[in-house]
């Protein structure tokens, strides 16, 4: 049929004829197809049942424990269904919800503690739960936290787990909106913490790119190698989100044909910012690794920029660390993840009518 096998994503399938752009997108036996013309994509369906025995699904609903609902106003994604099913399993559907996944200065520790836990359902838990992070980007720090401790968790990870769990119940139909007629361009924040690992001296790392008014992918992990600075850390951060941006900048353009645009990084740490720019600055930088300088290629090639940020506007800094009521409030906010629950009856009305 003509499609072709996208290279950076090889479960996507494209096939551009004119001015008819379909994507299909195939997971074992399921698979989705969408486009911008509704005849591509009528003609896409007979063509493939006239081969396999398919069953017609209608518009995308539910796939793989993700939930979608789409209204005139955009696409709303969330795994309400999923996190119930979460709580079910670890028999706290009827706890009381608190509303901090993890308590702000928090410190966790492999040594914590000396009773230890049953480690079946401990890295049961962990795994649904990181499932869960394809719709709850404010999950990620506490999550990537818990994750740390499979191997011998403790009772005081146990209740590292249990709190965010309890966070969980009251946010069960929290997810995503991506609304129609955004910005096409892809825009980056990275952010180290200063939140260093009590067993290895690490930081956190974290990166968050938008397509438009939501994220579309965001990573929170430990940083390889100790950090001599701030300055090193924030930049060995923005090399590794760099990298990120170069898969997501050729994605879009291998799917949709459109033209490589640069993607902005967005910093909060000007003296990172300038060591990116500036290879004289050879006295700070000499012993960081050869492969975090990968960054300075791609702003001489003008494959991305970095921008500065300033702190209270860091979006990606609700992924590397424990912050507090008020400034996890406002992230939650202003990285997009909210109620999904209040509108799902009037989607319902509209894609009846």
């Amino acid at each position: 049929m003509k499609f072709k096998k996208c290279s950076k994503e090889t479960s996507v399938y494209c096939k551009q004829e004119g001015d008819t752009l379909l994507i299909v997108a195939i997971y074992v036996d399921d698979l989705f197809v969408t486009g911008n013309s509704l005849r591509g994509i009528q003609e896409f369906k007979v063509r493939m049942s006239s081969k396999f025995e398919m069953s017609d699904l209608g518009k995308l609903t539910y796939y793989l424990g993700i939930e979608v609902h789409q209204g005139i106003d955009g696409i709303k994604i969330k795994q309400e269904a999923y996190a119930k099913r979460i709580l079910k399993e670890a028999c706290l559907e009827n706890c009381n919800p608190t509303q901090l996944p993890m308590k702000f200065g928090l410190k966790v520790s492999k040594s914590q503690g000396k009773t230890e836990l049953d480690p079946t359902n401990y890295r049961r838990n962990v795994g649904c739960l990181r499932y869960l992070l394809h719709t709850r980007p404010d999950l990620a720090f506490s999550v990537v936290v818990v994750s740390r401790y499979m191997q011998s968790p403790r009772k005081s990870h146990g209740e590292v787990m249990k709190n965010i769990l309890r966070y969980l119940k009251g946010t069960s139909s929290y997810g995503l909106k991506f609304k129609r007629e955004g910005s096409k361009k892809i825009v980056g924040f990275s952010y180290s913490s200063h939140n260093i690992d009590q067993d290895d001296g690490r930081n956190t790392t974290g990166h968050m790119f938008y397509f438009g008014s939501a994220p579309i992918t965001w990573c929170s992990q430990k940083q390889d190698t100790v950090a001599l600075s701030t300055c090193e850390a924030e930049f060995m951060a923005a090399t590794e989100a760099a990298s990120q941006a170069i898969w997501l900048q050729e994605l879009q353009s291998e799917i949709t044909e459109w033209k490589i645009e640069q993607v902005i990084i967005k910093i909060d740490n000007q003296s990172a910012i300038a060591l990116t720019r500036n290879s004289a600055f050879h006295g700070r930088s000499k012993h960081i690794h050869k492969r975090y300088h990968f960054i300075r290629e791609c702003i001489e090639n003008g494959l991305v920029d970095v921008e500065h940020v300033p702190g209270v506007e860091q979006e990606a800094d609700i992924i590397t660390k424990a912050l507090a009521m008020i400034k996890f409030t406002e992230m939650k906010s202003l990285i997009g993840v909210g109620e999904m629950s209040k509108t799902e009856s009037k989607l319902k009305r509209e894609n009846v009518g």
